[in-house]
């Protein structure tokens, strides 16, 4: 009987270069996903390749080359050091993969490797803080489509979040740490925007514009609720920091529309140096590496916007990245 467990680290995707015709076709298979835009098939298909890709191919295109580096993709780059450094980390007895959702390396290529490979067990590690259906729910949609006709299952073992690890929370403050916290007027944790039919979904008997999940954390109907992980990881790191609940401010960027997660975080950026503050440290916790949404849009719109309102410095906590206490968080959650 093998006795090896094969290690799959997820993560959600990048284009192969920043050309237009590479941001187009991660666009195409990204946005068709039907957990990312959860409408109707027909209206999907017309929204996404007759309107959004077509259009923002060309500029999504523009943004990707700021963001590009010489070795390549950051969320790659860092993928891959991730992988290499929690290989070592781990016994012979284990095999460590990495693959995104979108893109290369591809699941099913990735999967079809471990397959021949025969393990014992499989953990299904997707690297998303909290779950939500787009993210943590896609893959695994995606991961199962894929298992479900090989001959040999093997036991599997899913690592659904992580929001509430003390590794994970603790690497995040040691990246804030390197930073003089006192210095900071208000800190901002940004997270990435969902469409509030989205969040409906999870709690269908709770409506989230009238809910309280924001306000406290019950983990018997909340666990699953994105907007109330995010404000619970937020709780977390302020008190890890010792940051005054009036001094920090949990937002949602990367909006489409009006009806999604509120505030949004460049109204908040926006209307923060009106209020007096003038330094502002953003956080991410929803992103373990650094990519267009924090290097980017956090590090230099967010920061532009900042300047623009009166403010005089925004930094950005970076991204846990290759960070030794993120590579033992890990290792911890697939031993335990």
């Amino acid at each position: 009987m093998p006795k090896k467990t094969t290690v799959l680290l997820l993560n959600l995707g990048t284009p192969k270069s920043p050309s237009v015709s590479n941001v187009r076709t991660y666009l195409f298979e990204f946005l068709n996903d039907r957990r990312v835009i959860d409408i109707p098939w027909l209206l999907r298909k017309i929204l996404v390749n007759l309107i959004i890709v077509p259009f923002r191919a060309k500029g999504s295109s523009k943004i990707y080359k700021q963001l590009w580096t010489k070795e390549g993709s950051p969320l790659m780059i860092y993928g891959e050091k991730v992988k290499t450094l929690l290989q070592k980390e781990l016994d012979e007895n284990y095999t460590v993969e990495l693959a995104m959702r979108y893109q290369e390396p591809s699941m099913k290529k990735v999967l079809e490797k471990i397959r021949l490979d025969m393990p014992a067990k499989l953990v299904i590690l997707p690297m998303y803080p909290q779950y939500a259906s787009s993210t943590t729910g896609s893959t695994y949609e995606k991961a199962m489509d894929i298992i479900k006709s090989w001959e040999v299952i093997p036991e599997i073992k899913f690592v659904n979040q992580f929001f509430d690890h003390e590794g994970y929370l603790d690497t995040i403050a040691d990246n804030a740490n390197k930073h003089d916290l006192t210095e900071f007027d208000h800190f901002v944790f940004s997270y990435h925007g969902l469409p509030i039919r989205q969040i409906n979904k999870v709690h269908p008997q709770l409506d989230c514009h009238t809910c309280n999940c924001h306000k406290k954390f019950k983990p018997e109907t909340d666990y699953f609720c994105y907007k109330s992980t995010c404000f619970e990881t937020s709780r977390l790191l302020a008190e890890k920091l010792n940051i005054p609940k009036d001094k920090y401010t949990v937002a949602f960027q990367s909006r489409l529309d009006k009806n999604w997660l509120e505030p949004f975080s460049d109204k908040v950026v926006e209307e923060l140096p009106k209020k007096g503050a003038k330094k502002l440290m953003v956080f991410s916790p929803a992103f373990v590496a650094d990519c267009l949404e924090t290097t980017i849009e956090i590090g230099m719109e967010y920061a532009e916007i900042f300047e623009e309102n009166g403010g005089e410095k925004l930094v950005l906590v970076e991204s846990l990245n290759d960070h030794p206490k993120w590579i033992a968080t890990l290792k911890d959650l697939v031993l335990n």
